[in-house]
């Protein structure tokens, strides 16, 4: 008898692995009987525009359309979204990441815009041995140094950044460049990997300075600027969020444009755009992840999110929801929230929403590529509707837009 209950129990277990998940809630086995999601991220200084409560509210649409897709079949309609402000302090961070996977439930944390913020989190879920989906953080330590088995590197990284900007900047005609850039994980990275981008498209960069982070004051860098020798074609900004809108005011004031020196951004988010106006930034060329009015498919999502938010998505709110659905549409189809499990299910995965164009999970250290965008600021007489501030100039491939594989990743668990 024992041995007609074993056999039994082996087929069905055979069924359920060759079903591709569950069919019901019913089949599911997940922590808690339940889904939790965690936001972690700024939600009242620099960077709480370009990411923020709406991300939050990215997040909650993926859990509304995944719910609408499976209906009775979903794996649970018990899914939760906590949320936090981590005031971009890595400290915070990593004491909210703790209690969100001890405390709270979490199954997978999102978000965490901040570099030094993001690898105290990737640190928290690699000790945990819980799941983290990286969108606002840019430092490709996260895929380098500090990869780990639990902590996937979604939106983008300054080596996209650079090898779109920097290269088709000196490509372009500006050979010396002025890098000023904020003074942690995020600018460091940022002003390496510029600096390997221009060199390597022929330039030369003639100075670079560290800012204080956060900062309202670049006025010591950019009256700097024109008196260097070789002077500078360009000052390449490395802030981002409120301190980019601080700087990109002090150089206008300045008017170093009219005195020969040019401005390339390293960073920029639509909500940078909206804030300074595009005739503040008029021809300013960027790199891009995401733009909401690319084609008609981006747009009916940003209509949805126009319609609860007010206003138009950056593409880290894009990214919320894109990586908040990859994680739920894991769950189900392994039927459990068990953290190895889904790696399992993530690692190799090609993916093609809306988000990710042409888009792959690389399992060697977690970086999931897609196609990013070389774009341009419109001039004023361009814009013929709010919030359509940009033109893609280019679509870069994406097994262009990201390095290979680093040797400094050993992908590894705790």
């Amino acid at each position: 008898m024992k041995r007609f209950a074993t056999a039994l129990g082996a087929v069905a277990l055979l069924v359920t692995a060759c079903s591709g998940g569950p069919q019901s809630g019913g089949d599911s086995k997940l922590t808690g009987g339940k889904i939790v999601l965690g936001v972690l991220n700024d939600q009242s200084a620099g960077y709480s525009a370009l990411s923020g409560k709406n991300s939050v509210e990215a997040v909650k649409m993926a859990i509304e359309d995944f719910k609408a897709k499976y209906g009775d079949k979903a794996v649970t309609k018990d899914i939760e979204v906590v949320d936090a402000d981590h005031q971009n302090k890595p400290d915070v961070a990593n004491t909210k990441a703790a209690e969100f996977y001890d405390r709270d439930g979490v199954d997978v944390i999102l978000d965490v815009p901040t570099s030094s913020a993001a690898l105290k989190v990737a640190d928290v879920a690699k000790a945990k041995k819980k799941l983290y989906f990286n969108i606002g953080a840019a430092t490709t330590d996260l895929t380098g140094k500090s990869c780990n088995k639990y902590t996937f590197h979604y939106a983008y990284d300054t080596y996209m950044l650079a090898n779109g900007t920097g290269k088709n900047a000196t490509e372009n005609g500006a050979k010396n460049w002025y890098i000023v850039y904020p003074n942690y994980a995020f600018g460091q990275d940022m002003e390496r990997s510029f600096k390997a981008a221009v060199e390597k498209a022929g330039g030369h960069v003639v100075g670079e300075d560290a800012a204080p982070f956060p900062s309202d004051n670049f006025s010591t860098y950019l009256l700097k600027a024109p008196t260097l020798n070789p002077k500078p074609d360009v000052i390449g900004t490395m802030q981002a969020g409120a301190d980019l809108v601080n700087l990109v005011k002090q150089y206008n004031e300045f008017k170093l444009r009219d005195k020969g020196v040019g401005l390339s951004v390293g960073l920029m988010f639509l909500t940078d755009i909206h804030s300074l106006t595009p005739a503040a930034l008029a021809g300013t060329t960027y790199t891009d992840a995401w733009y909401w009015n690319f084609d008609a498919k981006n747009r009916e999502w940003a209509d949805k999110f126009k319609a609860r938010t007010g206003s138009r998505p950056t593409f880290a709110h894009a990214a919320n929801y894109s990586a908040a659905t990859q994680y739920l549409e894991a769950v189900q189809a392994a039927g459990t929230d068990e953290a190895d499990t889904i790696v399992a299910q993530l690692e190799g995965k090609k993916v093609d929403d809306f988000f990710l164009r042409n888009g792959e999970i690389r399992k060697a250290d977690h970086r999931v590529l897609h196609d990013a965008y070389l774009a341009q600021v419109k001039q004023p007489e361009e814009v013929k509707e709010d919030w359509d501030y940009v033109k893609i100039l280019k679509t870069i491939p994406a097994a262009e837009a990201f390095r290979a594989p680093s040797p400094d990743c050993q992908m590894s668990g705790a």
